[in-house]
């Protein structure tokens, strides 16, 4: 399981949105804004989007070899940054929708309920960051 060090754990626990890059079917990155939140128990980073999105169908799309999609998850304050790669996927569990949407309320504010809302999982296996965060 991927573990972040404790001053990107701090970094990702502060109020901030972040880009999602997937990639749309002939290889060219889709980028968007997103906020997002870390659960360090699971090793993953998770946001929440509604199933006809652009990103969940990317994340969706097995890779040409038949692998899950990989994606990239880059927050930046300032000077700071972290960037997160890896394998994404979009759960549609009840029970991680619900965990998912109460950290989201807890980091940033109150969701309206969408029927619509499904996750994205992130589970990185590489960390980018600012130095003094390397």
């Amino acid at each position: 399981m991927f573990r972040l060090n404790p001053e990107q754990l701090v970094f990702v626990t502060e109020r901030h949105l972040a880009t999602l890059t997937t990639l749309r079917a002939d290889g060219s990155p889709h980028v968007v804004p997103v906020a997002f939140t870390w659960d360090a128990d699971a090793g993953v980073a998770r946001t929440t989007a509604r199933r006809s999105s652009t990103k969940v169908a990317n994340a969706r799309r097995a890779t040409a070899e038949g692998g899950r999609p990989r994606a990239a998850l880059c927050q930046v304050d300032g000077g700071r940054w972290l960037t997160l790669e890896g394998t994404i996927e979009v759960s549609e569990d009840p029970d991680e929708i619900a965990d998912a949407v109460a950290r989201y309320t807890k980091r940033y504010r109150p969701l309206e309920h969408d029927p619509e809302r499904v996750v994205l999982r992130l589970t990185p296996d590489r960390a980018m960051a600012s130095t003094y965060m390397a």
